[in-house]
């Protein structure tokens, strides 16, 4: 049983591993793009590149790129739910 859940846990991990890095990279180049369109609409003045650069600093701090984080979060609490549930009700 133990090695089961065990086994479940470490391929449930590797799984939220890559659905994390795609996730992460795909909302980075979202925001990437907005931050260009943003520049060519209405700041037109200074560094382009350098504008997206700060943009994309600011958005690693923000909430929205923590809450990606709970991709791997999420899962082991609705499976550790169901474990509990099934053998201790």
């Amino acid at each position: 049983m133990i090695l089961g859940v065990l086994r479940l846990m470490v391929m449930a991990f590797i799984i939220m591993l890559v659905v994390y890095f795609v996730l992460s990279a795909w909302s980075r180049s979202v925001r990437r793009g907005k931050l260009a369109e943003e520049w060519d609409e209405e700041v037109r003045e200074g560094d382009r590149d350098a504008f997206i650069e700060q943009g994309l600093v600011e958005y690693d701090g923000s909430l929205r790129r923590k809450l990606i984080f709970g991709v791997f979060v999420v899962p082991y609490l609705v499976i550790g739910v169901l474990v509990y549930v099934v053998n201790f009700q």
